[in-house]
């Protein structure tokens, strides 16, 4: 094993590559950044004054608002990527959030674009000049891809990801590349090499994980659109947590070749790629762009399913309202928040049915055991082979793990009983006429940093292999609403201890979002009916 001295020295390898890269120069006049006992910075830039107004309007764009300001020839694609460049590395010094700028790239590639439309008069694709923020473990050609490991700082990939090449021939602009924790395996943002990532909304708090760079990115509007992962909730809690969109697909739908990390060649429960942005329509954007390039024609293991374009009507919707999964019961804002929106809907005439839970036990039971089949033999290979120190939420995720690897048996055996609970799903879902269910994405608005350790909100939904979207309810926790109920009788270990995490003060004010979850493959649908949901839940959301 090595010791200190060797991980130390590895560390400082990418943590130099970091500090090397960023463009400090575009705030070298910024004096006047909030000091550590400010919480809240997420205005930061509005409040301060270290963006100019035309900054500030450029960085609150959506994809759409950028497209169509490019079109008219009022901004170009350089003159907004330094924008971003500008407010990320604010951000930057304000949360930690990236673990590579990519000034010099980013810029040139955006100046090619401006003379390409110069020249024809046209965008050169759907996402032309959009600013991205991409997860680090999404390999880029010639750049360190650690995945969260110590050991990993000299691994450097010889091509870019699919999925980075897609974005790239779509028109993107990718400027910065963003943090994840220590074994990509957990619902935070800390690592032994860049360190922990925090919440803009509040800087006590996790961004969420393991796709936090991304939450804490795109909520700063650090970037238009961000790429995460997800295999058990690792874009949809930061989106939660930091109160923006994320959306995580049905899996193999759009490509995976390149991510780096430790389930290479597991096949029980796929991770995907998928966006986080500003709004439904980024998502949508995003989905759009990258499955209509055909990827399956290069990646053959993905399912030849491009985009479609679906139309959905309020009264032809079903909702089902999940306010508990039966294990572990939400805070009070949480239920507040679905309580409002189950009535909103009905005021809008939309029906919605409350969902009882089928057996999310033996789906979490199911997932967690699949996660490390090896007996997660990779994941301890890897921090021994640094010495590099386990941090506590690498312990937690561990106690998913059989002490040793599972025989091919037990793993066909776990296949089976992950492909009937599907089966016993998608029947229950059918039979009720149940078209998506509202439910919970975590147990609260948020947690502290290093304390997010239930999955099954969002787990549950990646071995059922269901799309999912996150989304803002418009509601925010409320510490006289939202109250704690010192009488509640906890139903095992596992719920005292995520009730008693609940704290009314330290989440006053928080936003409350809420997940949306559609039926396997039926990833469109689930997206234009968060669109119906979302506007029927937001009107007069603060009413209630």
């Amino acid at each position: 094993m090595a010791n200190t001295e060797t991980w130390l020295a590895k560390a400082q390898i990418g943590r130099d590559a970091l500090e090397q890269s960023i463009p400090r120069h575009l705030i070298a006049g910024i004096s006047n950044l909030p000091g550590d006992d400010q919480r809240n910075v997420l205005h930061f830039p509005e409040e301060r004054g270290v963006l100019t107004p035309e900054e500030l309007d450029m960085t609150s764009q959506t994809v759409d608002g950028l497209l169509q300001r490019y079109r008219t020839g009022r901004w170009t694609a350089e003159a907004v990527t330094l924008a971003f460049l500008k407010r990320a590395t604010i951000g930057q010094q304000l949360l930690n959030f990236a673990v590579e700028f990519l000034a010099d790239p980013a810029l040139e590639a955006a100046r090619s674009l401006d003379e390409k439309y110069r020249q024809t008069g046209a965008l050169v694709g759907p996402l032309h000049g959009v600013p991205i923020s991409v997860k680090e473990h999404i390999g880029m050609k010639g750049r360190i891809c650690n995945a969260g490991f110590v050991c990993n700082t000299d691994s450097i990939p010889e091509e870019d990801a699919h999925i980075v090449q897609l974005l790239k021939k779509a028109g993107a602009v990718l400027h910065v590349r963003t943090n994840q924790p220590q074994s990509i395996m957990h619902l935070d943002c800390n690592n032994n090499i860049t360190g922990m990532t925090l919440n803009p909304h509040d800087r006590r708090l996790s961004p969420g994980g393991s796709s936090g760079g991304e939450g804490a990115s795109v909520a700063f509007r650090c970037s238009v659109l961000g790429v995460g992962t997800d295999i058990g909730g690792s874009i949809r809690g930061p989106a939660a947590f930091c109160s923006v969109y994320g959306f995580k697909p049905t899996a193999l739908r759009n490509p995976g070749h390149g991510l780096a990390g430790i389930f290479g060649g597991q096949e029980s429960v796929h991770g995907c790629v998928g966006p986080l942005g500003q709004c439904l329509g980024d998502l949508i954007r995003f989905q759009k762009a990258v499955l209509d390039q055909e990827p399956w024609e290069t990646e053959p293991s993905l399912m030849p399913l491009g985009w479609r374009d679906v139309t959905l009507s309020p009264p032809s919707l079903t909702v089902g309202i999940m306010l508990d999964d039966g294990l572990v019961q939400p805070h009070p804002p949480i239920t507040r928040a679905l309580l409002a929106a189950e009535q909103k809907l009905q005021a809008a005439g939309i029906k919605s049915v409350r969902w009882q839970p089928y057996q999310h036990a033996e789906g979490w039971d199911i997932v967690k055991q699949l996660y490390f089949a090896d007996g997660a033999i990779r994941l301890r290979s890897a921090l021994e082979s640094s010495g590099e120190p386990m941090l506590p939420l690498t312990e937690h995720v561990l106690s998913f793990a059989s002490p040793t690897d599972l025989t091919v048996l037990d793993n066909w055996k776990l296949n089976s009983r992950r492909d009937k609970y599907r089966m016993e799903y998608q029947a229950l879902m059918k039979s009720q006429g149940v078209d998506v269910i509202l439910c919970p994405t975590y147990v609260g608005v948020g947690a502290l940093q290093g304390q997010p350790k239930y999955w099954a909100y969002t787990a549950v939904w990646n071995i059922l292999d269901y799309p999912a979207v996150v989304f803002p309810s418009g509601l925010c926790a409320d510490k006289t609403t939202d109250a704690f109920n010192s009488d509640y009788q906890p139903r095992s270990a596992e719920d005292e201890r995520e009730w008693k995490a609940y704290d009314p003060e330290l989440f006053d004010s928080l936003p409350i979002s809420v997940q949306l979850v559609g039926r396997h493959c039926r990833d469109e649908e689930v997206l234009q009916a968060a669109k119906i949901v979302e506007e029927a839940i937001r009107k007069g959301a603060k009413d209630i």
